[in-house]
């Protein structure tokens, strides 16, 4: 069975002030302390649509993997690749990616998608995040009776790293504001 869920977030600072944090997030030192479980981000694409104005980003993420200390033991290896592609249309203010594990596909299949867009009721100063996960921990006789702890915990890891990249995308929101008054 496929886990699946969603968060959602209200950022009170415009689409453009947003996305630009976005691409701030993991290259400032500070974040570095937070984001203690990205090791590295290597862009691998970057295009401009001249027709369309999109942005197309590819990148490749190396985390410290999220799951229990004894599935990182069993599997051989504690670091998890993941790419991560990237759509930002700025003549419709949204910006959409898509993150996927590399590493791992065997055992653990993990997508998540974020949306940003411009908040209904205020589109010139709110921006929606809404992220969408979904955990797959494919079947195997030698993890079948701990797989739904194993995706509980993977969920909560999730979570608790969400929150705190919500947290750094808000610290630098609310520097950029600064930057720019």
């Amino acid at each position: 069975m496929v886990k699946v869920f969603t968060q959602e977030h209200v950022y009170k600072h415009p689409w453009e002030r947003v996305t630009s944090a976005f691409w701030r997030k993991f290259t400032d030192p500070e974040n570095q302390q937070v984001l203690t479980y990205i090791l590295e981000v290597d862009t691998l694409n970057r295009t401009l649509d001249p027709e369309s104005g999109k942005l197309y980003t590819t990148r490749a993420i190396t985390i410290h993997a999220p799951g229990p200390w004894f599935i990182c033991k069993l599997l051989g290896q504690d670091t998890c690749q993941c790419i991560e592609t990237t759509i930002v249309d700025a003549r419709s203010r949204s910006m959409q990616l898509t993150s996927r594990n590399i590493s791992f596909q065997r055992f653990v299949e993990f997508e998540e998608r974020i949306f940003y867009y411009p908040h209904p009721e205020n589109p010139n100063e709110w921006t929606c995040c809404r992220q969408e996960t979904s955990i797959n921990i494919k079947p195997l006789a030698a993890l079948a009776s701990i797989k739904d702890k194993v995706e509980q915990h993977l969920v909560e890891k999730t979570l608790q790293n969400s929150a705190k990249g919500r947290d750094v995308m808000e610290r630098i929101c609310r520097y950029l504001e600064a930057e720019s008054s």
